[in-house]
Parts: structure tokens; C-alpha cells; sequence
């Protein structure tokens, strides 16, 4: 741990310099700005203090009337200042620290959508939810706390002390007599509320992944009866983490309150010297009371540089996390020089392709060709490896050994946006946003009229319920399209796959969770998608592609029968023993 702790420290100033570099130098004249005025705002308590020697001594004591008026009106010029910067450097800080956030939050998920598929199976949809939000609204008051400590509060502390040490130096050193005594608790204090910042993050990231497994999974939460537990295991993180939040409280509360012990010792000198130094003629009532002043005024700024270093902590350790993010790279990637395919071949082919997740493998030397503008089913037992093959196909990931051809080229000497513009993909579980039908079938795409939207609409079958629907094309589909059947949900996705017009389509078990009705409008949809195109289908139901070009049967991550339907069923095979199987099942 010692290691790891030495190298947060280092990295402290690091991840700060980062953030001014990435965020921070575009808003550089705003913080220019912001500091200058802080600077007067600060500057105005030590000439506050300072104004009150005149007004004890000329006015008070020496019956000055004359001077009263001017004491007067310079005191009120200063609160008039002190209010008008204080107000508009505050505006201009938020507006810095909301402005970088969000561009901060903006940026980082543009990264993460273009790491690995891998990325996301090992960081939960939650947690990266949290680390989006919850960290980089962590940052949010960084700056405004260090320009704010920086350009009032120390500026407001050192005109204060300069006051302090014209009237009297040993009242001075008599008051920061036991300042020295904060140095090691305020070391101590910002490691620990770093450790313990980071600490909370990694639980808040948990509250909101199991908010995320709940709602994302209510119906079945419902239907086991298991509302008891989840709530049970939601309580358990949230009251840790209440718990760790009193402790970061006491904690941060503790050097303010040290500063107050500290203070109140240097007051108690200061009134037994100063109170003798008055009484014997050698001080005036003035000097006191502008002292007094200037030192009663450092109260307030130093409290809140107290509390400035365990919001700077708090910082870091959100910056830490967010910076960790920043720095995973994707490995799959464009080439520099990236080749074409040429126009009209789409000839898949597969040869000798390996692939696992992790420890895990998947496919062993998978091999077959899917022939141009013909539609070829993989088939096979779950695990057999069909879905990585569409995942390899698409570089959602690429093989360790092998090679995925398009064209006769290899997808990986294709750019990303290259290889997934030839492809569109309809599954089982057709993923609708909650946005209206028409924008989840035109995706942001604004060069669609609506006659060739009306096209694809009627072709994939969704003007057959849009009549039911109280607003048509502008009806929202709800959260996951919850407010449209599955059918419904899967005739969109169709739609939407039709407007993208690409050579290639790929359908994985898209009609297997349909009801008969639904599922013969949609496989109706599907053969009028698939006229023309290179097709490769995943089915379980061997029925549903008894009619394919070709089939590739897969097991254990091998290609162990190609072929098609009558012929297979002929060599009495694998395939013929699972068309069996599942004949026998639906005659019973």
C-alpha cells in the first residue's frame, strides 16, 4: 500500500495540471477575471480592519466629527466593493466549474463508447454511470474552491496579517503561537480523506448499479418475490455508505475545529499582553481594537482554507478515477491507411478464426464462407460460438488467430466505420430509446424524406399498429420500448435496418421470443430485408431456416457440418439430431 499511497501524492498536482491543460486553459481569461476580483473582494478586509485605529482614536476617543463622516463613507465604499466582486466573481466561477464539467462529462463518454466491448463486460452499466455523473460533478467545485481560496482567502489573510504586524509584531507572533501545531494533522488528515474519497466513490458506483440491476430487471424482482432482498441489499450499501459520509464529515470538520483551539490560544495571549500594553500607556485603544479586528476578521478565511484542503482532496480523488477512465485505450481500432471493399462484394469468409474472452475460448479455428447476396444460417447448441462470430464479423471484437474477410479483405485493414456502414443488425432483443417511433427508426439521421420513411415503414410491417397508437410515427416507445409489444418492438428495429440500406444483415434468434402471430408477420418483414443481401442468421428454431442457402453447423466453437437443409438431414448428423429433437418436441 505504502508504494500506491507515494505515488497518489505525486500524481496530486499531476492530475490538477491535466485538468488546466484539458478543460481549464480555454476558460483561462474567465479565471483571470474571477481571481481579480477575488482579490479585491479579500483585500477589502484588511483595509476594513485598518479603518477602525481612525475611528476608535479620532472619532471615539479624539471627538473628531469631521472624521466620521469620512471613516464612514470609506467603510461603506469597501462593503458596497466588497459585495459587487463577490457576487460577480461567484457567477463567473460557476459558470467556469458547470461549463468544464460538462464538457468533461461530454468527453468522457465519447471515450468510453469507443473502448472495447470487453471494457463494458467488466464495468457494469452502473458503475459507468456513476463515474460519468457522480465523479465529474465531484470536480465541479475544484477550481472554484482553489480560485476562491487562492484569490480571496489568501489574499484576505495576508492583508489581514500586514494590518496585524504594522500594529504591533509580537501581538502577531503571539497569536500564530501554536499555528506550528497543525502542520502534522493536516498531513495526516488529506491522506486520509483522499483514501476514504476514493473509497466512497467505489460505493456510490455500487448504489447505482444495483438501482441499475433493479429496475432494469423489476418484472423478474416481482415475480420472485424478491423485493425484500433487493431492498435489503440496497439498505446494506447505502447505510455503509452513510456511515463512511459521517466519518469524511467529522473529518473534514476536524481541522477547522483545530483552528479554532489554535485560535483561541493565540487570543488568549494576545488580550493578557495587548490588554497590559494599553493599561500602561504604550498601545491605544485604537490599535487594539483594528488588531483585534484584523485577527477576528482571519477567522472565517482560514476555517474555510482549512476546509479547502479536504474539498482539494475530495478532488483528486474523484480526478484520479476519472483520469483512470481517460487513459484506457481501445484496442480495436482503424488501421492509419485503412482499405476499401470493393463495390459489390460481400462475400463473408471465416478462416481458421480463434477467439476467447479472456481464460474463456470461444471459437477454435472456426472456418466457412458466406456466399454474396445468399442467406447462410448458423446453427448449433448454445456455446457453440454463433454470437462471437458476429461479434468478430463486426470487429466488436477481433480474433487472436485467424482472419474475418469482407470482400477478400481483411476487417481489420477496414476502418470501424467502414466495416459496421456494411452491416445492419436485428436481434432477439431489438434495443428502442426512449424517444418516439420515428426518431428510433431515423437515428439522428436527417436526410430521410418522408416518403422513403412511409417505405420502409410499410415494408417492415409498423403501419400495421401504428393506427392503434394515439400519436403514430410520434408515439414514444417508452424506457427499452416498454409501451410496444415485442413484435412491435422488433418490426421498428426491422424499419430501422431497411432505411440503413447496407449489404449485409445479420440476424441473431430476431423472431424467437414472438408469438405465432407475431412471429409470421415479422419473418415476412425479415425476407422482404434480406432480398439481395449477403445474410447471416442465428437460429435455434431449425425450422425457421430450412429454406437458407446455406447452413453452417457449429459446436464447441468448431464447424463441424455445412450444407443445405435436405442434405444435412440426410448425412444424419448433428444437425439432423437437433431438427429431430426439436421436431419430436413440437409433435408432442
Amino acid at each position: 500500500m505504502a508504494p500506491r499511497r507515494r505515488r497518489q501524492q505525486e500524481t496530486t498536482f499531476a492530475l490538477v495540471r491535466r485538468l488546466w491543460r484539458d478543460y481549464l486553459r480555454a476558460h483561462s481569461a474567465w479565471i483571470a477575471l474571477a481571481f481579480g476580483l477575488m482579490v479585491i473582494e479579500g483585500s477589502t478586509l484588511g483595509l476594513l480592519s485598518y479603518a477602525l485605529k481612525p475611528m476608535f482614536d479620532r472619532v471615539f476617543v479624539g471627538g473628531e466629527t469631521d472624521m466620521m463622516w469620512i471613516v464612514g463613507t470609506g467603510i461603506l465604499m469597501l462593503f458596497v466593493i466588497r459585495a459587487v466582486t463577490g457576487i460577480a466573481s461567484r457567477m463567473i466561477t460557476t459558470r467556469i466549474s458547470q461549463t468544464s464539467a460538462t464538457e468533461m462529462q461530454i468527453d468522457l463518454l465519447r471515450h468510453l463508447m469507443a473502448l472495447d466491448t470487453q471494457f463494458f463486460q467488466k464495468n457494469p452499466p452502473g458503475s459507468l454511470m456513476e463515474r460519468v455523473v457522480g465523479d465529474t460533478g465531484g470536480v465541479q467545485g475544484l477550481w472554484r474552491t482553489i480560485v476562491g481560496g487562492v484569490g480571496r482567502d489568501m489574499i484576505a489573510l495576508v492583508s489581514l496579517f500586514v494590518v496585524a504586524v504594522a500594529i504591533d509584531p509580537v501581538w502577531t507572533l503571539l497569536a500564530l503561537v501554536a499555528a506550528p501545531a497543525l502542520i502534522l494533522p493536516t498531513l495526516a488528515l488529506q491522506r486520509y480523506i483522499r483514501r476514504k474519497s476514493r473509497q466512497m466513490r467505489l460505493q456510490s458506483g455500487r448504489r447505482m448499479i444495483r438501482l441499475s440491476e433493479i429496475f432494469q430487471g423489476i418484472n423478474p424482482v416481482k415475480l420472485n418475490l424478491m423485493e425484500g432482498y433487493q431492498l435489503g441489499q440496497f439498505e446494506a450499501i447505502v447505510q455503509n455508505l452513510v456511515r463512511n459520509q459521517i466519518k469524511m464529515a467529522g473529518m473534514k470538520g476536524l481541522l477547522p475545529g483545530l483552528i479554532d483551539l489554535v485560535t483561541g490560544v493565540g487570543f488568549f495571549f494576545v488580550l493578557i499582553v495587548g490588554g497590559r500594553d494599553i493599561i500602561a500607556g504604550e498601545k491605544t485603544v485604537g490599535d487594539f481594537m483594528s488588531f483585534f479586528t484584523a485577527m477576528a476578521l482571519a477567522f472565517q478565511p482560514l476555517r474555510r482554507l482549512g476546509t479547502t484542503a479536504g474539498v482539494f482532496q475530495v478532488a483528486a480523488a474523484n480526478l484520479e478515477r476519472l483520469y483512470e477512465l481517460f487513459d484506457e485505450k481501445p484496442t480495436i481500432v482503424s488501421p492509419p491507411s485503412p482499405a476499401k471493399v470493393p463495390v459489390g462484394q460481400t462475400e463473408i469468409e471465416l478462416g481458421g478464426v480463434h477467439f476467447a474472452y479472456g481464460d474463456l475460448p470461444v471459437l477454435h479455428g472456426a472456418s466457412f464462407v458466406a456466399e454474396a447476396g445468399k442467406t447462410t444460417a448458423l446453427v448449433g447448441p448454445s456455446g457453440a460460438g454463433k454470437s462471437t462470430v458476429f461479434n468478430v464479423l463486426t470487429r466488436l471484437a477481433d480474433p487472436q488467430f485467424g482472419n474475418v474477410t469482407i470482400g477478400g479483405v481483411d476487417t481489420r485493414e477496414l476502418s470501424l466505420e467502414d466495416v459496421r456502414g456494411l452491416v445492419s443488425v436485428v436481434t432477439q432483443d431489438a434495443l428502442l430509446f426512449d424517444e418516439t417511433i420515428r426518431e428510433n427508426i431515423l437515428l439522428g439521421r436527417t436526410d430521410v424524406d418522408e416518403a422513403r420513411l412511409r417505405e420502409v415503414v410499410e415494408a417492415a410491417h409498423v403501419a400495421d399498429f401504428l393506427d392503434q397508437l394515439p400519436q403514430g410515427l410520434a408515439t414514444p416507445v417508452g424506457p427499452r420500448g416498454s409501451s410496444l409489444s415485442g413484435g412491435q418492438r422488433q418490426r421498428v428495429a426491422i424499419a430501422r435496418a431497411l432505411l440503413r440500406d447496407t449489404p449485409i444483415l445479420l440476424l441473431d434468434e430476431a423472431t424467437s421470443a414472438l408469438d405465432a402471430a407475431s412471429e409470421a408477420v415479422v419473418q415476412a418483414a425479415l425476407e422482404r430485408l434480406s432480398e439481395g443481401r449477403t445474410t447471416l442468421v442465428i437460429a435455434h428454431r431449425l425450422a425457421t431456416v430450412r429454406d437458407a442457402d446455406k447452413i453452417v453447423v457449429m459446436q464447441g466453437g468448431h464447424v463441424v457440418e455445412e450444407g443445405r437443409h435436405e442434405d444435412l438431414i440426410t448425412r444424419g448428423g448433428l444437425y439432423a439430431r437437433l431438427y429431430e429433437l426439436q421436431f419430436s418436441e413440437t409433435t408432442t
